[in-house]
């Protein structure tokens, strides 16, 4: 068809919507996941232990930034009329895929939050699949019509334009991994205020529970099961010949207020809780993260040390190593690289959502997250120097 009778031809509105629709919607779920790969990789590792396939834990980070940038490229494509027949047969096996594993998520209650939108905007794995069940409907509108998507540009100008796509797609999520998120939506992000996202405000709602039990009449063998409410109101405990069988069980049906950090404890080798004297100190006080300190980066830790020399020298500032290490591991970590920090523990999943690299690098005061650093992106002495310790110590 040439361009004439494309332009003649009336315009096919269901297509353009669906074409619109998804190429947006995973354009927007590709780049906001690419923020964070690192968080998405994570995300992956959970749905690698469900199908036990964890042999392909340490290509989580890879197999993230693939995926973000494979969906960004498929909504820029579908927009732009790119290899339309190519495009929609990746757009259908794809949303198959993950259509498949929001419900096995759903249905087997193995995964709590998808991860389709990162911690931008968390989504049950049953939301995930009504939203999976949308975008099939239109990726299917948008296979069965895909012999009526054109390129909206000559070949020329798309494959510059497609360059440039593919090079964006990937080179976010690289540049994101590598630094850190550009925007954090994590509870410890800048301006944070940590003890007030720990606090759970006086009168806020609880969680509600509700309790089931099994009952079983001693005279015919029949069983039944009923709530705590339905056992007081139909006063079936007044029957003799029913009795309560096993242990009853709690379950949840409305949750209270959540604060947004509910899992951050800090404590020596012995076990004593550090936790309000780290995150309050009312000083500048530096925050080293490294959950992982066998994979931890050497020069990174070498020059953060260094760093802490000179903060405690000239400014009594107050530097902590954060780990989910062993005591024993730490120690012989410490004595290696000489380090003069304190050395505390906590569980790996906060220190993962502290900051997107191991090591980084916080600096706090009086609770708040006055900024973080990637240890790719580490400030010198002089420059935490200039722009913090010379100013409000």
């Amino acid at each position: 068809m040439t361009a004439l009778q494309r332009l003649n031809k009336r315009p096919d509105y269901l297509l353009w919507f669906s074409r619109i629709f998804v190429g947006v919607l995973f354009i927007f779920s590709g780049l906001i996941k690419a923020n964070d790969p690192l968080g998405f990789g994570y995300k992956l590792q959970e749905y690698f232990e469900v199908f036990h396939t964890t042999f392909l834990n340490d290509y989580s980070v890879e197999l993230s930034i693939f995926i973000c940038a494979l969906e960004m490229i498929f909504g820029a494509a579908l927009l732009l009329g790119y290899k339309a027949k190519q495009i929609s047969w990746g757009l259908l096996l794809l949303i198959i895929f993950f259509t498949f594993l929001t419900f096995w998520s759903a249905a087997f209650d193995v995964v709590k939050t998808c991860g389709c939108f990162g911690d931008a905007i968390p989504l049950t794995p049953w939301q995930s699949f009504g939203k999976d069940l949308i975008l099939l409907v239109f990726i299917l509108v948008i296979f069965v019509k895909r012999k009526k998507i054109y390129p909206a540009f000559g070949d020329q100008a798309m494959n510059v334009l497609v360059f440039f796509v593919v090079l964006l797609s990937f080179g976010s999520g690289i540049y994101t991994y590598n630094f850190l998120p550009v925007i954090d939506f994590l509870p410890y992000h800048k301006g944070a205020n940590l003890p007030a996202y720990m606090r759970v405000p006086p009168g806020a709602p609880q969680d509600v529970y509700e309790i089931n039990y099994t009952l079983k009449n001693k005279k015919t063998g029949e069983t039944k099961k009923m709530t705590d409410k339905e056992y007081l109101k139909t006063e079936i405990w007044k029957d003799a010949n029913w009795e309560i069988t096993g242990e009853p069980e709690n379950k949840l049906i409305k949750l209270g207020y959540q604060a947004k950090i509910k899992d951050l404890r800090i404590s020596d080798s012995q076990g004593t809780d550090y936790t309000s004297e780290i995150i309050e100190n009312p000083y500048y006080n530096l925050v080293i993260v490294a959950y992982d300190l066998n994979k931890a980066n050497e020069k990174a830790i070498g020059d953060l040390n260094a760093i802490t020399i000179n903060a405690a020298e000239n400014y009594n500032i107050r530097t902590v190593l954060l780990t989910s290490a062993s005591a024993e591991l730490a120690a012989e970590f410490s004595k290696k690289h000489n380090l003069i920090m304190e050395t505390f523990y906590a569980d790996a999943v906060p220190l993962k959502s502290m900051v997107r690299a191991n090591p980084g690098l916080l600096l706090l005061k009086n609770g708040e997250v006055i900024d973080k650093w990637h240890f790719h992106s580490l400030p010198s002495y002089q420059e935490l120097e200039t722009q913090y310790f010379r100013h409000n110590q």
